[in-house]
């Protein structure tokens, strides 16, 4: 299964791409990452994508330090819910132990291991899936943010004992001296950030018990998220109708991948797009329709019909009435609301988008 992440992490992304002389559209284009994610930070795309996009825009760019500006304006800010659980607890040690537990709600392939050993505390990073030769960028990133969160946590002025890496140190080592503030250990057997057991026990000023405890059921609620293909497909479905603009097309860039490998998968769960489409548009037109200021040729546009008409037939098959009948509360007895709608009942060209 494709690992995805939250759409979140790019949102510095365009003001970093130029300040370093780069296109940010364009960038996103060459990595095959949807530009429209870009205004839509809680939908996911794919981490293969969003590495890549790390490590061409380095590499085009010149700036080896890409991973590492992009942590400096992220930290905790673009953690969504995880940062709400985070910020919330009693003491530092109760933050990276919830940093740990939950971010993988924001990064399905980023692992966090929090290890005591004495006087000394090893948060160990783990990178599922990654090219050993190409992911400096995606572990300066993850390392420096890190950083960021416990720095936000202690104050400006705190630092780690040390930082390890995994690759081979880089020509300048300047600006990971000046980010991280600490020795830098290269060539390691880890990628870790190495702190003093005593951090572990330092009060959050800020933190609030009752809202923690609200917050981790939350979030835990989010845990239970989609684990197969056609689970995943229907969350971005979801997302992508709101903004009007839902294909197989713009599904298949999130995942990094193409639009047959987007049916294929979806066959072997036992359905397909045009199913998870016809679903996903019933729940959503109900509730566009009980709007009197929204034009049903909006709605249309919206929910991916070539016309008014084609969403009008497609609406009294769907649910057994017209659209008209609806909003004056003419409701038929059984209205079809299952997710089976056949293809050969949707309007021409739908079946296949």
């Amino acid at each position: 299964m494709t690992d995805l992440i939250r759409s979140a992490a790019l949102t510095h992304y365009p003001d970093i791409a130029r300040s370093v002389g780069l296109d940010p559209s364009e960038m996103m284009r060459r990595a095959r990452l949807p530009l429209a994610c870009l205004d839509r930070p809680e939908v996911r795309i794919a981490v293969t994508g969003f590495r890549r996009l790390l490590e061409t825009s380095a590499a085009v760019s010149g700036a080896q330090d890409f991973g590492l500006r992009m942590a400096d304006r992220g930290g905790l800010t673009n953690l969504g819910p995880v940062a709400l659980v985070v910020r919330e607890q009693p003491t530092v040690g109760s933050a990276l132990e919830a940093l740990a537990r939950y971010i993988h709600i924001h990064h399905d392939g980023m692992r966090l291991d929090v290890r005591r050993s004495g006087s000394r505390v090893t948060i160990a990073l783990g990178l599922r899936g990654r090219h050993p030769s190409a992911s400096n960028q995606s572990i300066d990133l993850a390392l420096g943010t890190i950083h960021r969160v416990i720095q936000a946590l202690c104050g400006d002025k705190w630092r780690p004992l040390e930082v390890h890496f995994s690759y081979a140190p880089p020509r300048d080592r300047s600006p990971h001296r000046e980010f991280f503030g600490c020795p830098l250990i290269f060539n390691s057997e880890i990628d870790a950030v190495v702190i003093s057991a005593q951090d572990l026990s330092r009060r959050i000023a800020s933190a609030h018990p009752l809202m923690a405890s609200y917050l981790r059921k939350r979030i835990e609620a989010i845990e239970t998220r989609p684990g197969g293909w056609d689970e995943k497909v229907d969350e971005v479905v979801r997302a992508l109708l709101a903004s009007g603009n839902c294909t197989v097309e713009r599904v298949a860039e999130h995942f990094a991948c193409n639009r047959r490998t987007i049916h294929r998968h979806l066959a072997e769960c036992g359905t397909s797009f045009s199913a998870i489409l016809d679903a996903q548009r019933a729940a959503l037109v109900t509730k566009l329709i009980e709007d009197p200021g929204r034009s049903l040729s909006a709605i249309a546009q919206q929910l991916g019909f070539s016309a008014q008409s084609a969403m009008a037939r497609w609406f009294r098959s769907r649910f057994g009435c017209s659209i008209t009948d609806w909003r004056k509360g003419v409701r038929p007895a059984r209205p079809r609301t299952d997710a089976a709608t056949k293809a050969s009942e949707l309007p021409a060209g739908l079946a296949h988008r």
